[in-house]
């Protein structure tokens, strides 16, 4: 009866170990989760929305450079009582009139150009946000699928422990029924049992928490997810240089920046165009009833130039010039933190990825010294010179040394695509996704030029 308690303990290790490693068919793959992150996660789609929002800045500025008409229209009453040379009169009359005006700006300080410029820098920078907004979600896709991954092969791991404890639990009363163990051995077995059981409670709410997770940010239920490889070495930095250099380059939030930088520098230039003259031209026609008898009508046309030069409006421009070069300076500051930012992640990540290779080859030959140390201890047990408790000892360290394997393996996963990421180059078209990429420029050429109307492209 000794033997067969060790066999199935040795036995159930290796099952464990194997689930692990064992990939499902017709698994749900990592791409295939990402693709529909890309499509569904709601923070995208509203940076997306806020991008488009955005565009709307340049034909917003442009209007500055067109006309403005207005059509008037005014009717009243007028009752006039009036006495001349002992004579009375009386005289009702009902004006009104339709004016057509129209006013166009010649100069204003450059504030219209400087605006459509400022416009279009903050359209680069929004579609750098939005470049940032989908590395960041993709990234997050990646983290939620690999928990998944992680903590279903450790509640397999730790329901798989229960199992055999359970049955160790049972072996070991009926043989201290017969005699053969004692009572100690039997409660060594139960405390061993009752602590995996806490150990599978706790795997089980931390897969629920990952699924969460997932769906939060794939947008639907894991089903069957399947065994993910790092990114390809040829597809990363070869050294940490390279990666620095690659980020400093590429990564969107130092772009986004230093477009910062440049809209910020065209709002001092636009509040400063207020201490310019402004030169305008209005043209209006007028049709006019009963304006002063009754029955007569006229018509008015007049066209009117109109130079307005500031002299001192109370200091309020002078001050607001002021605050847009303080804000200027904050943004140059701030493209210094965003740099800074993205070499510390760059850092952190390929640190990481180092940590990481070293982790999964000692958590392999950990696992493997440990099945040894397994097979060993129950061997000796079969002739008397090991206890049981020193086969649970055993196992406990075999299914620690399994954990570890699972979490360096999701570690390594994660630092890679982190590492990706940090430099500037995760994206949907990077990883080959199969999904219709988002192009925040087809918006912006359907309204640059807009006049009018309330529809958005997508018809809203």
């Amino acid at each position: 009866m000794k033997s067969s308690v060790f066999q199935s303990v040795a036995t159930a290790a290796l099952v464990a170990g194997s689930l692990v490693v064992a990939a499902p068919l017709r698994a749900q793959d990592l791409n295939a989760a990402l693709a529909h992150a890309y499509m569904a996660n709601p923070d995208l789609n509203a940076q997306r929305a806020n991008t488009r929002s955005v565009d709307e800045g340049v034909p917003t500025a442009k209007s500055g450079n067109r006309p403005r008409i207005t059509l008037q229209g005014d009717a009243g009453y007028t009752a006039i009582d009036g006495k001349s040379g002992g004579n009375r009169s009386q005289t009702e009359l009902m004006p009104r009139s339709v004016t057509l005006s129209a006013t166009q700006t010649i100069y204003n300080g450059n504030r219209t150009s400087n605006s459509i410029r400022q416009a279009e820098s903050s359209i680069f920078a929004s579609r750098e946000t939005l470049r940032n907004t989908e590395q960041n979600t993709l990234l997050d896709g990646v983290t939620a699928y690999m928990n998944v991954v992680r903590d279903q092969a450790i509640l397999q791991l730790r329901q798989n422990n229960v199992n055999v404890l359970n049955e160790q639990v049972r072996q070991t009363k009926d043989r201290f029924n017969v005699g053969e163990v004692t009572r100690t051995d039997v409660a060594q077995a139960e405390a061993r049992l009752a602590g995996a059981r806490s150990d599978l409670a706790v795997s089980q709410s931390n897969l629920r928490g990952s699924v969460a997770r997932f769906k939060q940010i794939i947008g639907m239920e894991p089903k069957r997810l399947g065994a993910v490889k790092p990114v390809a070495a040829a597809r990363l930095p070869k050294n940490q240089g390279e990666a620095v250099n690659r980020a400093i380059k590429d990564h969107p939030a130092i772009s986004a920046a230093l477009h910062g930088v440049d809209a910020q520098s065209l709002q001092v230039k636009i509040v400063e165009g207020e201490l310019y003259p402004t030169v305008s031209l209005t043209g209006s026609l007028a049709r006019r009833y009963d304006s002063s008898t009754q029955g007569d009508s006229r018509n008015v046309g007049s066209v009117l130039g109109t130079v307005s030069i500031p002299i001192y409006d109370g200091g309020s421009t002078y001050s607001r010039t002021r605050a847009a070069k303080e804000t200027l300076g904050e943004r140059r500051l701030q493209v210094d933190s965003a740099r800074d930012r993205v070499i510390q992640a760059v850092v952190a990540s390929w640190a990481l990825m180092e940590a990481t290779g070293f982790q999964i080859e000692g958590a392999n030959a950990q696992v493997a010294a440990a099945e040894i140390a397994l097979n060993g201890v129950r061997e000796e047990a079969r002739v008397g010179q090991r206890t049981t408790l020193d086969v649970l000892n055993a196992q406990q360290e075999l299914l620690n040394a399994r954990v570890s394997q699972v979490t360096a393996q999701r570690d390594r996963v994660v630092a890679s695509y982190a590492l990706l990421s940090a430099t500037g180059q995760l994206s949907a078209r990077s990883l080959g996704l199969k999904v219709a990429t988002y192009d925040p420029k087809v918006h912006f050429e359907q309204v640059k030029d807009s006049w009018l109307g309330l529809r958005t492209p997508s018809g809203e």
